[in-house]
């Protein structure tokens, strides 16, 4: 007896051009790294976050995002981060990749409800 398998789920494929939020705990990802190291480690993180989420080995972080995570200095990262996941297509015709994922930094009040975010978007 062989067993078939069969896959019922219907993964996102990495062709298409797709936009994601996400909240990404760095603290999980930096706890225990050396103070001299924990910017430059949590950048790497989202960047691995991203690979992993969108499957574009090609990532971008915005500049928002990045003076985000510094804003604080080398060794004070914030917590936690909402980013927005934009996985685009490779206008550059040299590229290897046909596909790119683009980080873009979500300003946020608080990360205990969805709902206190929708309300600001609205608002603004």
């Amino acid at each position: 007896m062989t067993k078939v398998k069969k896959d019922k789920r219907e993964k996102s494929t990495a062709n298409e051009v797709v936009t994601r939020e996400y909240t990404i705990n760095l603290h999980k990802r930096i706890y225990g790294i050396t103070f001299k190291k924990r910017a430059p480690r949590a950048i790497k993180e989202i960047k691995k976050f991203a690979v992993k989420q969108m499957g574009t080995p090609d990532v971008r972080i915005e500049t928002r995002l990045n003076k985000h995570v510094w804003h604080k200095g080398i060794k004070n990262v914030p917590f936690r981060v909402r980013v927005r996941l934009s996985r685009r297509r490779n206008e550059d015709e040299d590229s290897p990749h046909k596909l790119y994922t683009l980080v873009t930094y979500v300003p946020v009040t608080s990360f205990k409800s969805r709902l206190l975010f929708l309300q600001l978007k609205f608002i603004a």
